[in-house]
């Protein structure tokens, strides 16, 4: 098991808490989860508030990543990009055609999946505490996708791993995208922050898409992997 690896188990297990802690927020105080997503910005601090911390410091630091993060994300950056030697331009343009198409399809059925939530939240089957905790859920996902199984590589990218992953830093759009239909600050500012990291994403992947791809950088190939964070994954 690489460092990389047990780090990631270490940050699971932390995301496993930190939705424990919201469902103990739900079932012991819903009353307060729903007043701080619909009170002014200004109304007390409690464990809500450091919640909402954790999640826009984890996605600044998403846009401004250090090389303490894995290659998934790296591989937008400069620094991270060891050419192929002679790549096909052509074969490059082909796979970025392919990956753009097959990410238009994540996409359509993400905010198809929830619109669902969405039109339960109109009709006050559901309310903003429950809207948060799918948010919630969803932050554990995004870890079970990358180190157990991930139903948007499988069945619709085709990707190999998430090191090669065209969306990889999708997640937190995804995670937030619930917060899009509750008017306040926190649940507002999660969810625009997380279209900055999602636009800086494909911008960078738009003006060098080079680097995105193992048939023209090396560091995404098996043998220069030093991540290893598809261990549990069924190769």
């Amino acid at each position: 098991m690489t460092k990389k690896l047990k780090y990631y188990i270490v940050k699971l297990v932390f995301r496993v808490g930190a939705l424990g802690a919201l469902l103990f927020l739900y079932f012991t105080g819903k009353n307060e989860m729903t007043e701080f997503l619909t009170k002014p910005v200004f109304h007390g601090i409690n464990l809500l508030h450091i919640i909402w911390a954790m999640f826009m410091i984890i996605m600044i630091s998403h846009i401004f990543p250090t090389n303490l993060r894995s290659m998934a994300l790296l591989k937008s950056k400069k620094r991270k990009y060891v050419p192929v030697k002679d790549y096909s331009e052509y074969e490059l343009l082909k796979y970025v055609q392919e990956q753009n198409r097959k990410a238009w399809q994540v996409m359509l059925v993400w905010l198809i999946f929830n619109s669902i939530w969405a039109l339960l939240y109109l009709l006050s089957v559901i309310g903003e505490a429950e809207l948060l905790i799918i948010s919630g859920f969803y932050f554990l996902c995004d870890y079970i996708c990358i180190l157990f199984y991930c139903p948007f590589s499988s069945k619709l990218m085709k990707n190999k791993c998430c090191v090669n992953c065209r969306i990889y830093d999708w997640g937190h759009f995804m995670m937030f995208t619930p917060m899009l239909f509750i008017k306040n600050f926190f649940s507002w500012s999660l969810f625009f922050t997380s279209l900055i990291v999602l636009i800086r994403w494909e911008l960078a992947y738009s003006k060098h898409p080079e680097r995105f791809w193992e048939g023209s950088n090396q560091i995404l190939k098996c043998q220069n992997c030093k991540d290893k964070t598809c261990k549990f994954k069924k190769k």
